[in-house]
């Protein structure tokens, strides 16, 4: 028991032989899987009635309006269902239109493609995107060759992978995005900013990211990250009518409300405190404050360990969790960004050492985007904020011990 013990805690059992046999495992069958699934398909129908890529749907349908200039009627669940039904058929179920008008830029040109094309054009690139920044990453760690091909190969096979591909939704995107702001921000922070601000589509996860810019001082990139948004409004205003960001503003207490408190799409589907609250039975202000206090003790002990933590990639992976904790709106897709956090995670350790337990809670994360829906479906228990909460600790753990190695190492050298 002992030396099971010892494994676990050293991360010895990890080898690069098992990381790329399970990979390889994973990627057999999720192509087997979907090759299967789409041959029953009828077309872009799939067995059970729903279009393949299924909240896909929604992008497409909100881009056929927009280019019939019609981009108001996207913020109206009914005439937005009834393009989608137009598309899809009448018994396609309603996927919801929950963004803001920015992110119509990218579904108005996709819809003039078919829609097989467009779904492939869309996950093909948003997912180049991100593997592009996680190979960035991974050059950042200490790791041979091979070992950056095996990294690569674990970020192709994620689990969260083929979660994002199965509802054919952004998680690539916000990844990439997310991670090539963290990469840039060293040494480039204008293009820094104009990333985090691209960021903007996603406004449930703008809470942690200033703060932690401000408590920094990075006025550069706060700066252009703010441009960037009033840039985005001022096009899309242009574009689509400033009506189309008042729609947005007016439906957005009833997303909340359907999405948040009445679980529209499953509370075991959102990955937030509020979700959990919810799931086990809790009342909505039980369930906010819950989630208050998680969003509270986050911001502070994420601006703390950035203030705190010298090694920039430690910092990386300590915004990627926080802002994932800090929400109350996180969807399974959304657990893409655990990615780019492990990568940067990666690289910290192997430019110092792994701590106890590291790795294994790292291959847990890897894997746990896969068994969490269906984990809390069945049981309850809600493993992706366990794992999210448990990643978050170690790594303010980690913080806490480079500060402390950092400011022992200064005062050695004054000494």
């Amino acid at each position: 028991m002992s030396g099971i013990r010892q494994q676990i805690e050293s991360g010895a059992w990890l080898t690069a032989e098992r990381i790329r046999a399970y990979c390889l495992i994973l990627l057999t069958l999720a192509v087997a899987l979907s090759a299967i699934w789409l041959l029953l398909a009828d077309g872009i129908i799939d067995r059970n009635g729903k279009p393949i890529g299924t909240d896909f749907s929604s992008f497409y349908a909100a881009g056929s309006l927009v280019n019939d200039g019609r981009a108001i009627e996207v913020y109206d669940a009914a005439r937005h269902y009834a393009r989608q039904q137009q598309v899809f058929g009448e018994r396609t179920p309603y996927y919801a239109w929950f963004y803001p008008p920015s992110f119509l830029l990218i579904a108005a040109p996709l819809a003039t493609l078919p829609y097989w094309l467009a779904l492939l054009i869309w996950q093909a690139g948003s997912g180049l995107l991100y593997l592009a920044t996680m190979a960035a990453i991974l050059r950042k760690a200490s790791l041979t060759p091979a070992g950056r091909r095996i990294g690569l190969l674990a970020a192709t096979a994620s689990p969260a992978v083929f979660i994002n591909l199965g509802h054919g939704q952004n998680g690539f995107l916000t990844a990439g995005l997310f991670a090539g702001a963290l990469l840039a921000l060293p040494h480039r922070t204008v293009v820094a900013g104009v990333l985090f601000g691209l960021l903007a589509y996603k406004p449930q996860f703008a809470l942690v990211i200033p703060l932690a810019l401000l408590a920094t001082r990075q006025w550069r990139a706060m700066i252009a990250a703010a441009a960037t948004v009033v840039g985005m409004i001022g096009i899309t205003s242009a574009l689509f009518g400033i009506e189309a960001w008042t729609a947005f503003l007016a439906v957005s207490e009833t997303s909340r409300k359907l999405l948040l408190e009445q679980g529209e799409v499953g509370f075991a589907k959102l990955q937030s405190t509020f979700a959990v609250m919810r799931m086990w039975g809790a009342g909505i202000s039980l369930a906010y404050l819950a989630q208050g206090v998680v969003t509270i003790t986050t911001v502070a002990s994420a601006i703390w360990a950035w203030r705190l933590c010298p090694d920039w990639n430690t910092r990386a992976a300590i915004l990627l969790i926080a802002t994932l904790l800090a929400s109350p709106h996180v969807l399974d897709y959304d657990l893409m960004l655990l990615g780019p956090a492990i990568a940067f995670l990666v690289a910290a350790a192997t430019s110092g050492r792994f701590y106890g337990y590291e790795m294994t809670l790292l291959a847990f994360a890897w894997a746990v985007p896969l068994l969490t829906r269906p984990m809390a479906e069945a049981t309850g228990i809600p493993l992706g904020l366990i794992t999210m909460i448990a990643l978050y600790a170690m790594v303010v753990r980690r913080a806490v011990r480079d500060g402390q190695a950092a400011r022992h190492h200064v005062a050695l050298a004054t000494a």
